[in-house]
Formats: structure tokens, sequence, C-alpha cells
């Protein structure tokens, strides 16, 4: 799993284009007897791979895709490699963990001759809110009865996050070009409805659900400054923590991109690339990964990794490690550790995540549980150098090692005992 590991990391392809990274994964799963589809959903990078047959029909999820332009040397300081997109959310991990944890349960299954059916569902573009969300508009998760995953994280417990529902959508203006200096009252900017679309956008912002997100890029302002831009696009995420709110605030900014056309005399038209809704929680499911858990336990340490990790977080602002450490009351017990070393509990009940994830939309598809193991140091901010530097050492290796585990154990218990399947269906 390690090998393949550095090889996923040192790939570091992006949504969609995930090519050798897609086939190391479903290729190694083959090698060992998992019957495998390619290129599903119009998505080339996207596959199933599948052992056995009956019930409990158990799904992993794995995810492959890095991030442009963040890739970064094995070092516990910042030290970008020019030009190379990395994991700096750690999928290399993730679809690694997963494949280790498909694989483990297969062999207990093959071995102790127990009924059940093993996939693992590859799943790009998660970066982007693509992969799981065309899959299952495609249905391909309807035929199993639970699906696990996980995510390298700073804090080692079972998610109870509620990842908000979110709008991927692309707003493109057109107008009418002239020259900019000459005949400037001929021309009608797009470039113009764009940034008054954005401010409209911003003065939204004092409005809105305290735990809602606008966030927006220009992809598109014209070609040269003496000419009246005809065409200008911008691209936004709008996130709420339910539905409800995610609905109503994607209509407002819908009118707020309606009402910049009007002021510049353009035109807009709407496309949303992606949705997805808030998590679903399944309490039931939860407690099954918690045992688990504590049966593996939190990654172990030597010395190397928590100088290593001290080292990164040396780079951060205080209140950022503080900030971190207050969201986990438990963390106060050892403030100055660098890496955590113990399992949160259970809350049993979901907490508000401002981030957003296509795992959501399995979630209210069939039963979904999902781990958070440690894999970089406490404090560090999403999709940043430090977790591109853990995910390719020893310390991502750690986390990635025990996430398969707790993910395969958790899987042969639902094997071996039918009842908690029918607990898990209720939900309770």
């Amino acid at each position: 799993m390690v090998d393949l590991n550095k090889q996923i990391w040192s790939l570091a392809e992006t949504a969609l284009e995930e090519k050798e990274s897609s086939y190391l994964l479903s290729s190694y799963l083959e090698e060992h007897g998992f019957s495998v589809q390619r290129g599903l959903a119009g998505m080339d990078t996207a596959f199933l791979a599948q052992w056995g047959c009956g019930s409990p029909r158990i799904l992993y999820l794995a995810e492959y895709d890095a991030l442009s332009q963040l890739g970064q040397n094995t070092v516990p300081y910042e030290s970008p490699i020019a030009g190379k997109n990395g994991h700096a959310c750690g999928h290399n991990l993730l679809g690694v963990g997963a494949v280790g944890a498909a694989m483990a349960l297969k062999d207990y299954l093959q071995n102790s001759r127990i009924s059940g059916t093993v996939a693992l569902m590859g799943c790009p573009a998660e970066e982007i809110m693509v992969g799981k969300i065309k899959l299952a508009e495609a249905g391909y998760f309807k035929d199993y009865d639970i699906a696990l995953t996980w995510h390298p994280d700073s804090v080692n417990q079972v998610s109870e996050y509620r990842y908000q529902a979110m709008y991927s959508v692309q707003f493109s203006f057109y107008g009418k070009p002239s020259h900019a200096a000459v005949s400037p009252e001929a021309g009608r900017s797009a470039l113009d409805a764009v940034e008054l679309m954005n401010v409209g956008a911003n003065y939204l912002r004092e409005h809105i659900d305290p735990g809602a997100r606008i966030h927006y890029v220009i992809q598109h302002g014209g070609e040269k400054p003496n000419i009246v831009p005809a065409f200008a696009q911008s691209w936004y995420y709008i996130r709420a923590p339910r539905n409800e709110i995610a609905a109503d605030l994607f209509s407002r900014v819908c009118d707020i991109a309606q009402g910049a056309a009007l002021m510049t005399g353009t035109k807009v038209e709407t496309e949303v690339l992606s949705s997805c809704p808030a998590t679903f929680i399944n309490h039931a499911l939860n407690n099954i990964l918690r045992e688990a858990f504590e049966v593996v336990g939190a990654p172990k340490w030597d010395e190397a990794d928590f100088a290593f990790a001290k080292k990164i977080q040396e780079h951060f602002p205080l209140e950022q490690t503080l900030s971190q450490i207050e969201a986990h009351p438990r963390l106060y017990q050892n403030k100055t550790c660098s890496l955590d070393t113990e399992i949160s509990p259970l809350a049993g009940r979901p907490f508000a995540y401002p981030a957003s994830s296509d795992v959501s939309k399995v979630s209210t598809i069939i039963p979904t549980g999902q781990i958070m193991v440690a894999c970089y140091p406490i404090g560090t901010a999403g999709h940043s150098w430090p977790i591109t530097a853990c995910a390719g050492m020893q310390i991502g290796w750690k986390g990635m090692l025990t996430a398969a585990k707790v993910l395969a154990l958790a899987g042969r218990r639902i094997c071996e005992d039918p009842d908690l399947l029918n607990r898990i269906r209720l939900g309770s």
C-alpha cells in the first residue's frame, strides 16, 4: 500500500485527469481477483471493482484527485515543486486506504467462507464536486447496502460532520464589443456585469445564514483593455448548512446575476455544473465505526513523526492552531502535542461543517459512514503545503494504514452479524 501510495502521490493528477492514478488502483484490485468496470457515467477515470456475491453488499469509496499548483517536497517547511500539482487534500492516501480496506475484507471473506459482496467505487473529481454526483445520477450506488469511506485529517474521529449543501454554478454574460476609447457608448460590457454581480453577492453576505458561504472566481474577463468585453464568465460555489437554505441562496444569487445583466444591457446564462445536498448522518453505522476504531487504535507515532510535525507547526500563526484545539476540547489535554494520539468520542448529533463533499450525495441514497484519521499536524489549514508534504511520507502512510484497518474491520463486523445491517437500515 505504501508503494502504491507513493506512485499516486507522485502523479498528482487533478480532477477528471486522474488517468494513471485510476488505472493503478483499478489494476491492483483486478490483479487480486476483483472484476473491474472502467469509464463509468461518462468519466474515463471512474471505475467499479467488485468481488463476491450476496448480502451484505459493502461499498468502499475511493478518491484520488490532486489540487493544482500545490506540489511540495516531503520536508517540514514550504518547498514547492515548480509547476507541479500536489495532493494537498491527501486523496492519494484516501484512495489507497480504501483499496487496502477492500482487499483486507475480500481476503477475510474468502478465507472464512462467509458470504458477502465487497466493492470499491473509484470516484474522480471530488475537488470540483462532480464524481459521486454523476455516479449517483447514473444509479451506481443504489444496489449496495452501505458505503464506507474516510478522509485524512488532523484529528482522529468518526465523522459526524454535516457537510454543506452546495451549488457549483457558472454565470456567462454576453454583451457587445466596441473600441473602449473611440466608441465606448456603443459597447455593452460583459465584464461590467460580472463585476457588478460580484459586488451584489458581497452585499448579500450580510443577510445570509451565518454558516453559509459564497465564493467565486472570474474565469474570463475579456481580451484586451481597449475592447469592451463582449463575453465574461464567473464561477460560483454557493453553500449552506441545509438544503432549503442553499436552494434559497442560489435563487437570490441568480437574481443578482439577472440584475447585473439588466444594469449593463447584457444577457446572462446560468449553468449549474453540480449540486449536492447536505450530509445525512447514520448513527448506527457510526457506532460500528467507532467500535472498530477503538480496536485498531489511533496511529502510532514515533519521535521522528512528532519532530517533523512540530517543525511544520512552527510555520503556523498561533491562533490557527488554537482555533482547532478549541474546536476539539479533547485536544486541550495535551495542547503541546503536534499529532493527535487519541480518538474523539461520538457526540450522537451532526456538526455543521463549512466545506462540502460529494460523499453527501451518497449518504442520501444508502447508509454511509466516514472516519477522519490524523495524517498531518494539529492546526493545519486545508488545501495547504503541509498536507502535501505529510501525504508523501510516513505520517500520512501511518494514518492511511490505520484507516484501512478500521474500515476493513467495520465491514467484517457487518458481514458476521446480519442484525447490524438491519440496525443500520433503521439508522439506530
